[in-house]
């Protein structure tokens, strides 16, 4: 999709289009809350709404990023992984998401496809609920290995608290350097989990052989 396509798509309407990223980081500032079991149900919510929009399109939905993980302290927004299938056509989603509220956040076509949606961002801040949506191709994302090794790693998940906690305030006004910050952490846990994986998949294959 051309960005001049996308901008006339996103900007309708809209008045977060026009605020500046300094009054953006401002109104929605980064926050970090103790783990909510709700966060599960607003998942399945906005999962089922995704279905029914994009059911053809869709390969795999996912619950990624802290919130999916129990027990961990969280910005509240939940993070979704939207895979879809080689010929699904990004144009046409990107219509449907929009005409049930989803704001363009960001896109990119290569490499790799990459859009990033939102919902629940509001002139007047956030919403009672919040969304991310990052929408792929089918592939086999790092998102779903780090979020796989923060459940089975208490140790891991506890480390990655303590670090947002203590980043918040540096950058509370700049979600760019809050994730930027979390970078380093991400990819080292990220790949320590595909060689735990890669292990657990070997052993199991020696298992099945011995059988």
């Amino acid at each position: 999709m051309k960005n001049n396509e996308l901008s006339a798509l996103s900007n309708a309407g809209n008045i977060l289009y026009d605020m500046t990223l300094e009054e953006l980081w401002a109104l929605f500032p980064i926050i970090i809350v103790p783990y909510n079991p709700e966060w599960t149900a607003w998942y399945e919510e906005e999962r089922n709404n995704l279905l029914t929009l994009l059911e053809k399109e869709t390969v795999r939905i996912s619950h990624i990023g802290s919130t999916a993980v129990k027990g961990l302290a969280a910005k509240p927004t939940v993070d979704i992984l939207l895979e879809i299938t080689d010929i699904a056509d990004i144009t046409e989603i990107t219509n449907k998401l929009i005409s049930e509220d989803w704001l363009i956040m960001s896109q990119s076509e290569e490499p790799k496809l990459k859009f990033s949606f939102n919902k629940g961002y509001t002139p007047n801040g956030f919403a009672d609920k919040v969304y991310h949506l990052h929408v792929t191709r089918k592939n086999d994302p790092d998102e779903l290995y780090f979020r796989d090794y923060l459940i089975a790693r208490q140790d891991v998940a506890k480390e990655y608290e303590k670090l947002k906690y203590g980043l918040k305030e540096k950058f509370k006004h700049n979600r760019d350097g809050y994730t930027e910050a979390k970078t380093e952490f991400i990819s080292k846990q990220t790949k320590a989990a595909k060689q735990e994986s890669k292990k657990d998949a070997k052993r199991n294959d020696q298992e099945r052989k011995r059988i």
